[in-house]
C-alpha cells in the first residue's frame, strides 16, 4: 500500500511539473495603435496567444483579479505598456492550467512577485434576470477566446468568471460573480461609453444608445447590482520589463 502511494505521489508531482509553465514562450513589444482591441486567447494544445495586452492584464487573467483591485504603487508601466505574447507547452492543456502557467511566465520574465489582501468595499454583483441567461452556450472545442474595444466584448468560451473580469476593468470598481452559473458562453455585447453618451446631442442616436447596465441586461439577461463585496485585491510588490526572449 505505501509503495502505491509513493507511486501516486509521484505521478502527481510529475503532473504538477507538467502544467506548471509553458515550453517556450515569445514576448514582444506590442505596436498596435492606441484604442486597438487586445485579449488573451487559449487552446486545449497547450497554445496561448495574448495580443496587445498590459502586464496588468495577464495578472488579472493569470490571478482571476479584475484590474480595478490590482494595486502597482509606482510601477504605473504595468497598467501603460503593452505586449504581444505567445508560448506553448509541451503538452495539451486547457485555459485554466494555462493560467498557472502564465503566472510562473510572468514570475520568470517580468520577476513579478505579489502579496494578496482582503478588502470589503463598494462595487457590483453580476446575477441573472428573470428569463434567464440569452447568451449561446460554448460548443465543445471552441477556442476561447474575449477581445474588448471600445464599446464592444467579443467573447467565445467565455465563462462568468472572466466577464465579471472584463466588466470590472470596464466600470473600474469591483465586479462579483453571483450567477452559480460554471458554462461558459459566445456573445457579442454592444454598448455606447458613459463619456460619448454624456457629449451626445439631446435626442441624437448616441444618447439614446443603451450604457453598459442596459446592455448587459437586454443582450444577456444578466444585471449589475449594486451592493458591498469582499474582494481579493492583488498588491505588486516588484516587477521588471520583461528579459529578452
Amino acid at each position: 500500500m505505501a509503495t502505491k502511494l509513493a507511486i501516486y505521489g509521484l505521478l502527481a508531482g510529475v503532473l504538477l511539473a507538467q502544467t506548471a509553465s509553458f515550453d517556450v514562450a515569445t514576448i514582444k513589444p506590442s505596436e498596435a495603435a492606441d484604442g486597438s482591441s487586445s485579449g488573451i486567447a487559449t487552446k486545449d494544445n497547450g497554445f496561448m496567444r495574448a495580443e496587445n495586452v498590459t502586464l496588468k492584464r495577464c495578472i488579472s487573467g493569470a490571478y482571476g483579479v479584475p484590474e480595478a483591485q490590482i494595486l502597482l504603487g509606482s510601477l504605473s508601466w504595468i497598467g501603460e505598456t503593452r505586449f504581444n505574447i505567445t508560448a506553448k507547452a509541451d503538452h495539451p492543456a486547457g485555459d485554466a492550467d494555462q493560467m498557472i502557467m502564465l503566472r510562473a511566465l510572468m514570475a520568470d520574465r517580468f520577476h513579478l512577485t505579489l502579496h494578496h489582501q482582503t478588502e470589503t468595499i463598494s462595487g457590483y454583483s453580476l446575477v441573472v434576470v428573470k428569463g434567464g441567461i440569452k447568451a449561446a452556450v460554448t460548443a465543445p472545442d471552441t477556442e476561447a477566446t474575449t477581445n474588448t474595444s471600445n464599446g464592444r466584448i467579443e467573447a467565445k468560451g467565455c465563462p462568468m468568471s472572466r466577464l465579471v473580469l472584463k466588466l470590472a476593468a470596464i466600470l473600474g470598481t469591483p465586479v462579483v460573480d453571483g450567477t452559480a452559473d460554471s458554462r461558459s458562453f459566445d456573445f457579442t455585447l454592444k454598448w455606447v461609453p458613459d463619456a460619448v453618451i454624456a457629449k451626445a446631442a439631446s435626442g441624437s442616436d448616441a444618447a439614446n444608445a443603451p450604457s453598459i447596465f442596459t446592455a448587459v441586461q437586454e443582450q444577456l439577461g444578466l444585471k449589475l447590482e449594486a451592493r458591498k463585496v469582499p474582494v481579493d485585491v492583488l498588491v505588486i510588490d516588484h516587477a521588471d520589463l520583461p528579459s529578452e526572449n
